[in-house]
């Protein structure tokens, strides 16, 4: 009796999942017109292939940014709870945070800060 609730909620989230499919199969219109499934890139037609290859900047800005979002994931809750902290959680998060510095001094090393 305690999991009726949870398991209600689960076959009501199945069912409506399974409804919102069968609905969107049935009522699609399949009347596909070449402008619409033509590709293109911000509002203009593709100047080049799609499979071309990128810049390296392009993933090191990717690094970066995953760099500073985990810093704030991680550094937020345990500035939070600072001060029931132990030294082993001081230097973890100390340990952490001289990796992140690392990756963004590669970052800098390698010029992903400096866009032209």
């Amino acid at each position: 009796m305690e999991y009726l609730p949870i398991l209600i909620f689960l076959a009501v989230a199945i069912g409506l999942g399974l409804a919102l499919l069968l609905a969107a199969v049935v009522l699609a219109v399949r009347n596909p017109d070449p402008e619409k499934v033509s590709a293109y890139e911000c509002g203009f037609n593709a100047f080049d292939d799609a499979r071309m290859k990128f810049d390296v900047r392009f993933y090191l800005v990717a690094i970066l940014f995953i760099i500073f979002d985990l810093e704030i994931a991680f550094l937020f809750p345990w500035a939070v709870a600072f001060s029931d902290i132990s030294m082993v959680s001081f230097w973890s998060m100390m340990f952490f945070l001289a990796v992140l510095t690392a990756g963004f001094a590669y970052e800098w090393k390698k010029g992903a800060l400096e866009w032209q």
